[in-house]
Formats: structure tokens, sequence, C-alpha cells
């Protein structure tokens, strides 16, 4: 039974959907907006707003060794700790916002833009 398992599931393996994620994730990072599809972006909020969390909680080497064990590219997570920690400082939450676009031409999926403030 799924009782109280409200996860979006997106057909994948285990692996690929965390792989998946952590790319997605850095891509928003590094480009600071990016087309995705509307499940991808609400499932990927939380995890960017996790690694913007830890890039601000403290400024040691073991806040970099966090964002590197989840992030696979090290120019994210260099972002992170130089530049999008001064601009978070004053911000407890809400660090990204999911917009709405056309639906895509082949399968009529719905595309958002997911971007941070």
């Amino acid at each position: 039974m799924r009782h109280q398992k409200k996860r979006l599931k997106l057909n994948r393996l285990q692996g690929n959907k965390t792989s998946l994620f952590r790319n997605l994730a850095a891509s928003v990072i590094l480009y600071e907006k990016v087309q995705t599809t509307k499940t991808r972006a609400k499932r990927v909020t939380p995890l960017i707003e996790k690694l913007i969390l830890i890039a601000k909680k403290d400024n040691s080497m073991n806040a970099i060794r966090k964002l590197s064990a989840i992030l696979y590219d090290k120019n994210a997570s260099k972002k992170l700790m130089e530049k999008l920690r001064e601009k978070y400082k004053d911000r407890n939450s809400g660090f990204t916002r999911i917009t709405a676009i056309k639906n895509r031409a082949g399968d009529n999926a719905s595309q958002v833009q997911i971007e941070l403030i």
C-alpha cells in the first residue's frame, strides 16, 4: 500500500531520478533560469532550497563537502558559496519561483520556468 507517500514518481528508477534532480538543481544554480516540465520543477524545488540553506548556514569546509556530495558540478557549489550566499543572506526561504509557460509541442506536457528570485 502507498499510504502517505505523495511524492511524484516520474516513472524512472531511483538512481536515474536522483541524478536527474541533482543535474537539474545544478543547472538552476548555474544559469538561474531553466525551462522544464511542471512535475520536475515541483520535485526539484525542495532540493534547491536545501542546498541554498546549507550554503548559508556555515562558511566552513564542511558545507563545501556537503554541497559537493550532492551536486556533481564543482562550479555550482562554488557559485553557491561565493555569490548566492550573499544574495540570500536576508531571506529565510522561498528562493525559487515557478512560472508557467506554454505546453510542449510534441506531447503537450505543461512547461514551466524555474528561476532563482
